[in-house]
């Protein structure tokens, strides 16, 4: 598989890398950690949000959503700007907004004020999550591009866990708004370090600005996304889920056609006949979907089921995210996929995932069994996360490297709110009831609060499977495409030189084999 020249190198860069690529890479994870923590650091503070800005449940809502919509939507536009314009610049722009806009909501006073502020901050992370992944596979050399992301996946894991702790202890000592003021020291010494550090690359080829493409995607993203986070609250057949969902399809369609057609196309349709990159979004998709459902399902089996408060509940699925950190801090996940290969990395990888979802589905009486399919979902989420990204990343032309950090992103985003959706949904048809909460009140004895608690469980069981089913199909699926992709390549050695050539001459990118 041939690729299109490098992005203009930094004058720094050697055969080994970077010089000091281990310390930018802390640095951009550093950016990373604050992008991932306010995805979920925000929920743990709902109770004061109520109490002292008068917050509606529809106002806390947009609180959360505005974030992750607004994030979800520019991924790929975000991306293709980062390649235009310089990955480094926007990587220091991400900070900035993402700082001024944590400055806005920590000082908020009205709810509107901290919903026009977290939408602000979703656009900086926006950049944030296109950018670090893109930096890294420039500093970096081929051989050390899996341990490096793997070390970037870890920082993802560790934000998503910390994120309720860190917001527990500020709410404990400070008021609510402290959760977003602790930012901006972060995010000022990472923009310093950026500035003084990071070096700059872009796409060589200068490629104009696909700027239909940019609005055609946000539009059609941030509609789908919409209508995934709103179809489990206002019902999948509401009218604003469904013409939501309508305008994702319209606007998604003409957007394929619209990068079929262009000669500078923002996101190369070229590339989905790649099998390598075909396989690794399908099990991206399919592997988040999975997880995302299953551990929100997870939460409420140990609050709901087994009775432990938030913050405690919070801590015991803290296993899932030391097992990740600790397998891609150390290396040891990087050596097994060294040792594996890509395929048989992902296919294990992912094995591993859906036998921890099958062990917690089978241990809705007791912590032993899920403690135990946590760790198991950590160890193969270590493996076959890094590898699925650089598969990914590595089968897209360098000059396009924060596309294909945000087509990382928008899969990943695509699948965690697919599987909350879904299996959220599955649950709530096999247990019949609007919420446990309400069952368990209307239940007038031990007896029927009893059978309450049962179908609940039942239904949790059910679901985690189907979430154990759908990422054991990934990883069949994924590392089938990997192998035939692998095959492709040896078989096809060097051809297709002549058509590169003539495709760089015309400023595009070269077509993918496989």
């Amino acid at each position: 598989m041939t690729e299109s020249p490098s992005p203009s190198p930094s004058p720094h860069l050697s055969p080994q890398g970077h010089p000091r690529r281990w310390l930018i890479l802390g640095v951009i994870c550093l950016a990373q950690l604050t992008v991932v923590l306010d995805n979920t650091v925000l929920n743990v503070a709902i109770p004061s949000l109520t109490r002292e800005l008068g917050a509606a449940t529809s106002d806390i809502q947009w609180m959360i959503n505005a974030y992750s919509l607004v994030q979800s939507g520019l991924l790929l536009t975000a991306g293709s700007a980062a390649d235009r314009y310089g990955r480094k610049r926007m990587l220091a722009a991400g900070l900035a907004l993402f700082g001024v806009g944590s400055l806005v909501a920590g000082l908020a006073d009205s709810t509107a004020q901290l919903i026009a502020a977290r939408a602000g901050m979703g656009v900086g992370g926006a950049l944030l999550f296109t950018t670090t992944l893109a930096v890294a596979m420039q500093i970096f050399t081929p051989e050390q591009q899996p341990k490096a992301i793997g070390v970037w996946a870890a920082v993802n894991s560790l934000g998503f866990a910390a994120g309720p702790l860190i917001g527990g202890f500020m709410l404990n000592h400070f008021r609510w708004g402290a959760i977003f003021l602790v930012n901006l020291p972060v995010a000022a010494l990472a923009l310093v370090a950026v500035v003084s550090m990071v070096p700059e690359s872009k796409n060589p080829q200068g490629e104009r600005p696909d700027l239909l493409g940019a609005f055609l995607s946000t539009v059609g993203m941030t509609a789908l996304v919409f209508a995934i986070i709103s179809g489990p609250s206002r019902g999948w057949t509401s009218a604003g889920v469904l013409a939501s969902a309508a305008v994702a399809a319209v606007v998604l369609a003409a957007f394929a056609y619209w990068e079929s057609r262009i000669p500078y196309p923002m996101l190369d349709p070229a590339f989905f006949r790649n099998r390598r990159f075909t396989g690794a979004v399908a099990g991206a998709v399919l592997v988040t979907f999975g997880m995302a459902g299953a551990l929100f399902l997870l939460t409420q089996q140990l609050q709901f089921v087994l009775g432990y408060g938030p913050l405690e509940a919070g801590l015991r699925t803290a296993p899932l995210a030391l097992t990740v950190v600790a397998l891609n801090f150390t290396g040891l996940s990087a050596r097994v996929t060294a040792a594996l290969g890509g395929p048989l990395s992902v296919l294990a990888g992912m094995v591993s995932v859906s036998a921890g979802l099958v062990s917690i589905a089978v241990a809705a009486d007791g912590y032993a069994g899920m403690a135990a399919g946590l760790v198991l979902i950590g160890a193969g989420t270590a493996v076959a996360s890094p590898a699925m990204a650089h598969a990914i990343m590595s089968s897209i032309p360098p000059a396009k490297a924060g596309v294909g950090a945000g087509l990382n992103g928008t899969v990943a985003e695509f699948g965690n709110g697919l599987g909350v959706a879904v299996l959220g949904a599955v649950l709530t048809a096999q247990f019949a009831a609007e919420s446990l909460p309400t069952a368990l009140t209307g239940a007038g004895s031990a007896r029927e609060r009893s059978r309450v608690l049962d179908a609940f469980s039942s239904g949790l069981e059910t679901s985690q499977l189907l979430g154990a089913s759908a990422v054991l199909l990934g990883g069949v699926l994924a590392a089938a495409l990997l192998r035939r992709a692998e095959r492709g390549d040896g078989a096809e050695g060097g051809g297709g030189g002549e058509r590169d050539e003539a495709q760089r001459r015309e400023g595009r990118p070269p077509a993918l084999t496989g």
